[in-house]
């Protein structure tokens, strides 16, 4: 046996046999292992899917096939005008809000390297993924309130705006009965000229007692001057029946603190004045023979903030509300692609005289390409799917200026009852994922192999 190996002759020895296993082969194992999830798989994915596709080519009431041979549904997507508003509304947030909140994580990923309390900072942006998109909409409704007392957006805006533009105290001010003031020019003006030494009366209601000044004080009865016009504006009102004197300045009454007062001669003012605590102003000599003018400024109404949820700001506000949420994830995911990145690289770029902005823009962002790739796939895939957000924060005169496919999809099939078209959207929305998604898997499985 050894003599015939040695020369050459094949080894006939028999090869082991395999060992079958006491259940059975291999594949009838992991085809049991994976039933109980193929079954779910079916229950929950492929049927709906499948039931979706054959009631989008049915009517409204399911016992028969929609017109144009079925494809009325489909047709509905383009020619019906809240799903086309819904379509829109889609593309704006399939185009901007990936963009923004990748943008933005990738700032906040770059910037917590270089900062001792990083970790601090990523967790504070990242908490709000642990808030639900019922509970992010219900804060964000708060937050974009009309009201400045209420809403977080237009207190901060309001606060701005008044601090460069400081609204009237007297938005409601307004000549009452017997009074020398008459309308012009969205103010009020004499009906006739005054004149030096004779003091002139403004008096004016309209204003809320508890709506006054702080700076107002009881207002007084101004006192001629020679050479000079002096005057008073004031609060001709007193609470009380038949206590106050209409056109006399009264003991209880209220001067119009800081009122805005021109002398106007030939379309020109030629003298300004401000009402002091109590009312009172002075005008100089130029004001002799002149019309007294209140202009508009000092009736114009406080400024209330931005209208943000309606028709022209409501989809940016929502968007806003969704990159709050999800501007952390992208963080996250590239904050851990960044910690990959050769430090090596962007040690040698900086030797070789490149500023932080052109390592930022020349090495670190093309380095971070597939994962910011990945992010914002992921983003859009989210966003074609949206609906907590449109359904809450928009109010209902303005859910219609937001409306997204998801949403439309709810209102089509529950409030207008129309499954057909439901469906219909439900299957383009699945179209329109899918490409996307197959983009992610591919790019996702060519990471793996490198």
């Amino acid at each position: 046996m050894t003599s015939a190996t040695a020369a050459g002759a094949p080894d006939t020895a028999p090869a082991p046999r395999s060992r079958k296993s006491v259940t059975g082969t291999r594949g009838t194992v992991a085809a049991l292992f994976l039933l109980p999830a193929l079954v779910l798989l079916g229950a929950l994915v492929v049927y709906p899917i499948g039931y979706s596709v054959v009631r989008s080519f049915q009517n409204a009431s399911g016992d028969g096939l929609a017109g144009s041979g079925g494809f009325a549904n489909y047709k509905a997507l383009f020619t019906d005008d809240g799903v086309r508003s819904a379509l829109k509304n889609t593309v704006v947030w399939v185009v901007f809000a990936p963009a923004v909140a990748t943008a933005l994580g990738l700032v906040f990923a770059v910037l917590t390297e270089k900062v001792r309390w990083g970790t601090a900072f990523k967790l504070v942006v990242f908490m709000p993924m642990a808030i639900s998109m019922l509970a992010a909409g219900i804060i964000f409704r708060l937050v974009y309130d009309q009201d400045p007392g209420r809403g977080v957006a237009n207190a901060v805006w309001v606060g701005v705006h008044d601090t460069f533009a400081e609204s009237s105290a007297f938005p409601r001010a307004h000549p009452g009965r017997e009074s020398p003031l008459e309308a012009a020019q969205s103010g009020f003006v004499t009906s006739a000229p005054v004149r030096a030494g004779v003091p002139v009366v403004l008096p004016l209601v309209g204003v809320a007692p508890d709506q006054m000044p702080r700076s107002a004080r009881r207002a007084a009865a101004a006192k001629p001057e020679p050479g000079q016009v002096t005057g008073t504006a004031w609060q001709d009102f007193t609470r009380g029946r038949g206590v106050g004197r209409l056109g006399v300045v009264d003991p209880s009454e209220l001067g119009y603190a800081g009122m805005r007062i021109e002398a106007v001669k030939g379309g020109r003012v030629v003298a300004t004045a401000r009402a002091a605590a109590d009312g009172t102003f002075t005008l100089p000599a130029a004001a002799d023979g002149a019309v007294l003018r209140l202009p508009a400024s000092n009736f114009r109404e406080p400024y209330n903030g931005v209208d943000w949820l309606g028709p022209t700001l409501v989809t940016p506000a929502v968007i806003g509300a969704y990159v709050w949420m999800w501007a952390g994830f992208a963080m996250v995911l590239i904050a851990a692609g960044l910690a990959a990145v050769p430090r090596e690289l962007l040690e040698a770029a900086r030797v070789d005289g490149a500023n932080e902005w052109q390592v930022f823009r020349r090495v670190t962002v093309p380095l971070l390409a597939p994962v910011l790739a990945v992010v914002a796939v992921t983003l859009m895939i989210n966003v074609l799917k949206v609906f907590d957000l449109v359904f809450i924060i928009p109010p209902g005169s303005s859910q219609d200026d937001a409306n997204v496919l998801a949403l439309e999809l709810y209102r089509k099939g529950f409030s207008e009852d129309r499954p057909g078209i439901a469906s219909a959207i439900a299957v383009f929305l699945l179209v329109l994922v899918v490409p996307v998604m197959l983009f992610n898997i591919r790019r996702l499985r060519r990471e793996v192999r490198r």
